[in-house]
C-alpha cells in the first residue's frame, strides 16, 4: 500500500494505492490518525489506485468518519474502482459515507 497526501483547497487529499487488507489496515489507521493529531478535520480519500479493502480496512474508515464527525470534519471517498465500489455498496458504507465519481467532484463537497 502506498499513501501520498496533497493539500487542495480546504481539503487534505489521501491517495491510496495497492490494498487496505489485515496487514495494511494498521498502518492506514496510523496515517489517518497521525494526520488527525496535526490537525487535520477534511479528508478526501481518492481511492483511484485502490485494488482492494478488506473488512480490516473498512473499519479503519468507519472509526475516522465516525471521529471526524465528532471534531466537526468530513470524510468523503472518490474514484473508487468498480470492485471497491462493490464492497461499499455490499456493506451499506455507501449510504452513511460521501462517494463522488472523481476527486473534483469530491472536492465539490466542502
Amino acid at each position: 500500500m502506498d499513501i501520498q497526501t496533497v493539500k487542495e483547497k480546504d481539503a487534505l487529499v489521501v491517495n491510496v494505492k495497492g490494498r487496505i487488507d489485515a496487514v495494511t489496515a494498521p498502518e492506514f489507521e496510523k496515517r489517518l490518525a497521525d494526520l488527525i493529531a496535526a490537525g487535520e478535520k477534511v479528508f478526501l480519500l481518492n481511492f483511484s489506485g485502490l485494488d482492494y479493502i478488506s473488512s480490516a480496512g473498512l473499519r479503519v474508515i468507519l472509526l475516522t468518519v465516525k471521529g471526524l464527525q465528532a471534531a466537526q470534519g468530513k470524510v468523503v471517498l472518490s474514484a473508487l474502482t468498480p470492485y471497491v465500489r462493490e464492497i461499499f455498496d455490499v456493506s451499506n458504507f455507501s449510504s452513511i459515507i460521501p462517494i463522488t465519481d472523481s476527486v473534483d467532484a469530491g472536492l465539490q463537497q466542502f
